[in-house]
């Protein structure tokens, strides 16, 4: 090991011994950015305890870092090895939200720094992509040793009781100083660029100006004074596009030549270069559209999506719960950027291919994709690997490796992204082109990354599509799938679950037959929205109707089931309404637990409202009562049971609401209770829909044998 009091000689304090090795292994290795990272003990987070070359936003964003997120510093922290990226295909592939987040060319390596057999943090090293295809024998022993003694710094600081530990912000380094030359020299340099016609700045590599010529100033509108030790997107209100401070990053980070175009306050369309060094970057700016060829070593590559645009798709996607959502979340995103024809997410199931969703594919083509093998006929020799994306520029090159694959849709081209959550494939998203196309490197990185975007996204879909599916099967399954026939009563009723995406509610409704002329009606709604919420509902059908059955009375019904309730899921509480019909007596007993009132339509005449006397919510108060109202039916009218999904609406007072349903209630003799109760829920169809909605409506036709009614 060597010995850091040689390699730092003087009393130099144990953080700048730190930055001192953190410089020499930047300078000796050849990297351009290189950032030094600190596991304080006890702690599972790793802090930039210092950074050199790296813009200050980038700097901040990747301050903190958890030592279990799937980011390269963490991983070769938490796995105590060196991990190299090649470039932005390998880290897609292997830190595909990485590559997401710093959509830019660069190579880059990760050491763990180990002591005394523990780990105290990591360093991070950057070389441009392309420059550096695999670490040099020598570059891997300077990485080694500069984590070595940097291990030693900190254990040693730790024996000593004064531990080294990561400031709020870390420290800005520069680069190794050269000598110091004429100190004209900036002077006659800014005289000469000013005798030139285009513009030219400097910015160090936090993106501040530290030089601008007098063209450059007229071409930007502005004076040196506004612009000097300032950010220009910062200081010129139209240089603050997104996109455009994305090529500087670009530039600095990927050691990129990075161009933009834009338009200055006059109207006038400027070219800005940027060619990139190690204190920072050269921008020149030429006057139109037409500029001079770029250095040989900076691609002009396709399209690629922006860091601002992946930050919106990812917070967009966030909210999908639906597979669908998601496949059309990502066409909006992509097909326009990438010249996109069609796009489907594929899963398996029982060795068949489904596809849960699409956008642009005919429903011919996805019928040919339902149903066929999970795993396709490859040629003898070659491995299948769902975990690996695969590109195919044509069609022959599709089929000379899977010759029983299917072109569908005529197209071309297709990109097969693995959805891989959690290290396991849950799915594939194919990308298709209707005319051949040249997957570049820069193209092929950004969708591996997007995959891993995709992935997590409809993963969550996937679970949300189940746990709907399965509250939805239980709330449905615990519902009568038919009522009873009651001579003299006549019965509709009519469930809409919460529109695909909400969540589930709890609400219910049932018939008893009590006897040949006694029946009871029942309507509620259980608090929460999940799959609690449904089973516990049947739960309270259960119990209502083994206290009617035994003849209770509806005010005993509900004071029973309350105590139930108040044992079984005392932090679950219950709205319901009880009501007994006496058909002979055409007369009805009410009792209601917090519930909406009912609604009654005389034949012929206006809705009007019931009034009850609600008691409490069912599992509140065990020992709570319930009272009971005596209601007179006139022959044929028809009383209405609902739940609040049927009227309650943002900003409307519910007894308005509740005022609003009696006045357009208004049943004719004779008209079928099915098509009344469809009146009733269809205005709520045409909206999406945040909560159930249960009716119940009951006609009162009992006719007495000698004829009266």
């Amino acid at each position: 090991m060597r010995d850091e009091d040689t390699l730092i000689p003087g009393a130099a304090s144990d953080s700048s011994r730190l930055d001192t090795l953190l410089v020499e292994a930047v300078s000796s290795s050849g990297a351009h950015i290189g950032a030094l990272y600190l596991l304080e003990a006890h702690s599972e987070v790793l802090h930039m305890a210092a950074e050199i070359g790296m813009p200050a936003p980038v700097a901040r964003a990747w301050a903190r870092v958890r030592k279990q997120d799937p980011v390269p510093i963490a991983a070769a922290v938490r796995e105590e090895r060196l991990i190299w990226l090649s470039g932005r295909e390998h880290l897609a592939n292997e830190f595909p939200g990485s590559a997401l987040a710093l959509p830019y060319h660069f190579a880059a390596a990760l050491s763990p720094i180990c002591a005394a057999g523990a780990v105290w943090g990591g360093v991070l090293l950057l070389w441009p992509s392309g420059h550096v295809s695999e670490l040099t024998p020598r570059q891997i022993d300077i990485i080694n040793d500069a984590c070595a003694a940097l291990g030693h710094v900190l254990w040693r600081a730790a024996e000593r009781g004064r531990p080294i530990t990561a400031e709020p912000r870390p420290r800005i380094l520069g680069p190794r100083r050269t000598p110091e030359g004429d100190p004209r020299a900036d002077l006659v340099a800014l005289e000469c660029l000013n005798r030139l016609p285009e513009g030219y700045l400097a910015l160090d590599v936090d993106g501040c100006v530290t030089l601008l010529s007098a063209p450059a100033a007229d071409l930007l509108a502005s004076s040196p004074s506004e612009l000097i030790g300032r950010r220009p997107w910062e200081v010129l209100p139209w240089l603050a596009d997104p996109s455009y401070e994305d090529r500087y990053r670009a530039a600095v980070l990927g050691r990129q030549v990075t161009h933009f175009i834009a338009r200055n306050p006059p109207g006038r369309q400027l070219t800005f270069w940027m060619y990139p060094g190690l204190t920072g970057i050269t921008v020149r700016i030429s006057p139109g559209t037409a500029s001079r060829a770029p250095a040989p070593d900076a691609p002009e590559g396709p399209k690629v999506i922006a860091v601002h645009e992946i930050l919106q798709l990812a917070t967009t996607l966030a909210r999908a719960v639906t597979a669908q959502e998601v496949i059309d979340l990502v066409a909006d995103h992509v097909m326009p950027v990438y010249d996109v024809q069609a796009l489907a997410i594929l899963t398996s199931k029982g060795g068949r291919l489904r596809v849960a969703a699409s956008r642009g594919y005919s429903r011919r083509a996805i019928d040919e994709f339902d149903g066929r093998p999970a795993i396709p006929a490859i040629p003898a020799g070659r491995a299948f690997d769902a975990g690996k994306p695969a590109f195919f520029s044509t069609w022959d090159e599709l089929r000379a490796t899977y010759p029983d694959a299917l072109r569908s849709d005529d197209m071309c081209a297709w990109a097969f992204l693995p959805l891989v959550t959690s290290g396991r494939p849950i799915g594939t998203c194919i990308l298709a082109y209707d005319r051949p196309h040249e997957f570049r490197t820069d193209e092929r990185a950004t969708l591996t990354a997007l995959a891993g975007l995709i992935a997590q996204a409809f993963e969550r879909a996937r679970l949300y599509d189940v746990k709907h599916q399965l509250a939805q099967c239980l709330q449905s399954s615990l519902l009568p799938h038919t009522l009873p026939r009651i001579p003299g009563l006549d019965v509709a009723a009519t469930y809409l679950p919460a529109t695909p995406g909400m969540d589930i509610g709890g609400d219910f409704y049932d018939l008893i037959r009590l006897s040949d002329t006694m029946a009871a009606a029942v309507i509620g709604d259980v608090q929460g929205h999940d799959v609690t919420a449904a089973a516990l509902m049947g739960q309270v059908r259960t119990a209502i109707r083994a206290h009617a059955t035994a003849g209770a009375s509806p005010g005993d019904v509900l004071a029973h089931t309350n105590r139930l309730l108040t044992e079984l899921a005392p932090d679950r509480f219950t709205s319901c309404l009880y009501v007994s019909f006496d058909l002979r007596r055409h007369a009805a007993c009410l009792a209601s637990a917090g519930h909406l009132p009912p609604v009654l339509g005389p034949p012929g005449g206006p809705g009007r409202v019931i009034n009850t006397s609600p008691g409490l919510l069912l599992g509140i108060d065990p020992d709570a009562e319930y009272a009971t109202t005596d209601l007179a039916l006139p022959p044929g009218s028809v009383m209405a049971l609902y739940t609040d999904g049927l009227i309650e609406e943002p900003g409307l007072d519910l007894g308005d609401a509740i005022a609003a349903l009696a006045a357009r209630f208004a049943p004719t003799p004779g008209q079928p209770l099915h098509r009344l109760a469809e009146s009733l829920v269809e205005p709520a169809t045409i909206e999406r829909r945040t909560d159930d909605i249960a009716v119940l409506l009951l006609r009162d036709a009992f006719t007495h044998p000698d004829g009266r009614p």
